[in-house]
């Protein structure tokens, strides 16, 4: 979802080719370009380039279309909320949706959710006093990437967008042409409050 929006939000004209989980996993062709059979996969033909993980796809598409301003000029917490969303949020999010994958059921899904509502609460005071955007005083590629996560979110108990700052964020960031292009195309459902 967010480079996805990034490429949607710089206005760079891009092919979405839909592959779905086990597809991805079986199809020699998909794990030639990312061996880990994982999405998303960005080809940039023009830069001869194929990148994978999509906090790297954020940092390179900020770098690469400068004008977008999905990198701010000053990168510091630009940097830092983009790798906790990637190593912290979205780490944990992965491990109450497959718990199976590492090593356990409900136990290991139960700790997973615990440290998702953590990582949720500390963007939530992070996002406090009027701060509409998470890292820089306009949108960057972090607040796409917390968009997706929060979107995630939803079936946690309670939500990530119960929370008041996060539910702000999500319908801003929703409201960004980029954002209402992905959601579109991915065909995704949003909740009733930002519909």
């Amino acid at each position: 979802m967010a480079p996805h929006a990034a490429l949607a939000e710089i206005g760079v004209g891009y092919e979405l080719v839909e592959i779905g989980r086990d597809e991805a996993q079986a199809d020699p062709k998909y794990r030639a370009l990312n061996p880990l059979g994982v999405v998303p996969t960005l080809l940039d033909e023009d830069a001869g380039l194929v990148l994978t993980e999509s906090a790297a796809i954020l940092l390179y598409l900020g770098d690469r279309y400068a004008d977008a301003r999905l990198a701010p000029a000053d990168r510091a917490d630009y940097y830092r909320w983009l790798v906790f969303l990637t190593n912290t949020a979205q780490t944990s999010m992965l491990r109450w949706f497959y718990p199976e994958r590492y090593g356990g059921g409900d136990e290991v899904g139960a700790a997973a959710a615990a440290e998702a509502q953590h990582a949720l609460d500390v963007v939530e005071a992070a996002l406090h006093d009027g701060r509409e955007w998470l890292a820089a005083d306009h949108r960057t590629g972090a607040d796409l990437f917390l968009f997706m996560v929060t979107r995630w979110a939803r079936r946690l108990d309670p939500p990530a967008w119960d929370r008041p700052h996060l539910r702000a964020h999500f319908v801003r960031t929703l409201a960004l042409p980029g954002v209402r292009r992905m959601v579109e195309e991915q065909g995704l459902d949003l909740p009733d409050f930002a519909a």
